[in-house]
């Protein structure tokens, strides 16, 4: 990233590959059209947002480039936490070597992937190899905001929801966006440990063109 100040973000999420998908196809037909599931880290630059979205034209600069995980699988291979368009596990979040999140990715998933991707053929094709994002991963505690993991929550999957959490309870954010030299690891294991789709492991570094 060129400038610690465009407010850098991780957004740990679960997507999906696509095979053709027609326009304006159902949400059984858009689900029928998963092939591969994999994470993403789709970054956000936070302090670009408010401008890009005031011009009515939504993220472009605010958005830049994706990091997905080493390994995809087909749905299949994930038994039966895949189910009705959701991946049910936990998603590991650890920022500068220490826990960050731990929120499960089914539970309070508003839109499921048939969903979100018969919302995006809604208007045009999908070729083959389209990803859609299931957005940030995120969890409420006791149908209110979640809490950090050392308060007892699962904790977050980007830093702009506990800068909220923190600004609704005492007023303003007190943690900082990502720093250059900061890192950032996302993974997802099965029932017995292991790596499902390998780790996203990134450190912030200062681009100098």
């Amino acid at each position: 990233m060129a400038n610690e100040a465009y407010g850098i973000d991780m957004e740990g999420e679960v997507a999906v590959i696509v095979d053709d998908v027609p326009m304006g196809a159902s949400r059984e037909q858009a689900l029928d059209a998963i092939r591969l599931v994999m994470l993403v880290n789709d970054v956000s630059l936070r302090g670009l947002i408010p401008a890009e979205l005031g011009k009515g034209f939504g993220f472009f600069q605010s958005k830049p480039s994706s990091a997905f995980s080493p390994v995809a699988v087909t749905p299949d291979e994930l038994g039966e936490t895949w189910k009705d368009g959701k991946l049910h596990l936990p998603l590991c979040v650890d920022y500068n070597g220490e826990p960050f999140g731990r929120a499960e990715a089914g539970i309070d998933m508003t839109f499921d992937f048939g969903t979100l991707v018969a919302h995006a053929a809604k208007t045009r094709p999908l070729g083959a190899g389209a990803i859609i994002g299931s957005g940030t991963v995120s969890n409420k505690l006791d149908d209110g905001p979640g809490k950090s993991i050392s308060e007892g929550g699962v904790g977050y999957s980007c830093i702009a929801e506990i800068r909220m959490i923190e600004t609704i309870n005492d007023g303003k954010p007190t943690t900082s966006f990502m720093k250059f030299g900061d890192t950032v690891r996302i993974e997802m294991k099965d029932g017995d440990g292991k790596s499902i789709f390998g780790a996203i492991e990134q450190v912030v570094e200062k681009y100098d063109g």
